[in-house]
């Protein structure tokens, strides 16, 4: 069983950090013509929708958003709704850990075509990489340890908006 060790960020924290990431990702693309944003299932899926509200309000132009669920089996999940081919593709995941998921994600992708890029955005990179992959755009950079989990709650999914630090509970 997890329990609840800290909470790292509230409600406000997580949105300051949406406005940046939307910010860097505008500055960086110099606009938001040709940008299409892919949610990682589940959690990055609100994230993806929260940055393209974002950037949208900011450039004043609509920017498409997919879902796409890397878990086995789940191609009934995946909502991709443009193509890919040519595309600058920002993929949004919660954390970034291991890099094994955005992996994944980025095997779905080029499986469907072949994307002009393809950029990494997560909330929270808790290192521990397995795999030569870097966000290119980051909340907070959180180091943790193995044993510790980190969770990432949405309002739209969870009632409220923070992300905290679980440790397992020992049984006693």
């Amino acid at each position: 069983m997890l329990v609840e060790k800290t909470q790292i960020m509230d409600q406000k924290a997580m949105s300051r950090a949406i406005t940046r990431i939307s910010f860097e990702i505008i500055e960086r693309n110099k606009g938001a013509g040709n940008l299409y944003i892919i949610g990682i299932m589940t959690r990055g899926a609100e994230l993806a929708q929260r940055v393209a509200k974002k950037i949208s309000e900011l450039e004043k132009s609509s920017v498409q958003v997919g879902y796409l669920d890397v878990t086995a089996y789940r191609e009934d999940k995946t909502d991709l709704p443009f193509p890919i081919e040519g595309k600058q593709i920002i993929l949004v995941d919660d954390v970034i850990y291991t890099g094994r998921t955005v992996r994944a994600a980025m095997d779905a992708i080029l499986q469907r075509g072949r994307a002009r890029s393809i950029q990494l955005a997560a909330l929270i990179d808790r290192g521990h990489r397995e795999l030569p992959i870097r966000a290119d755009y980051v909340g907070k950079n959180l180091p943790t340890s193995r044993d510790e989990f980190v969770k990432v709650m949405v309002a739209e999914r969870d009632g409220e908006d923070q992300v905290v630090i679980c440790v397992e509970k020992q049984d006693e």
